[in-house]
């Protein structure tokens, strides 16, 4: 399965990533490379994580990754799975 980032994903995740640089770049770095390895799993069992909270699709999912929930989903006709955002889990958007 092919894994693509929407626009809003990629902007929530630009400013998360920003907010932890001004503390440390290198905890920045590490954030990010964590949070893509398990995004890369996400493929081998889609459906681990529970379905979302915030929507009413079977096909959304809510993984969580340390503070965050990453809001993903699975699209089997296209084989692809769209990561659509991230926030802090006590301030959904």
């Amino acid at each position: 399965m092919k894994i693509i980032g929407t626009e809003e994903y990629q902007k929530e995740l630009l400013a998360i990533l920003k907010y932890i640089a001004k503390d440390k770049i290198s905890a920045s770095r590490k954030f990010k490379q964590d949070l893509n390895i398990q995004i890369n799993q996400i493929p081998i069992f889609p459906y681990k994580y529970r379905p979302s909270l915030y929507f009413d699709n079977e096909n959304i999912r809510d993984m969580t990754f340390k503070r965050y929930t990453i809001n993903y989903e699975i699209d089997l006709n296209k084989n692809t799975i769209f990561i659509l955002s991230i926030f802090n889990q006590n301030k959904p958007s």
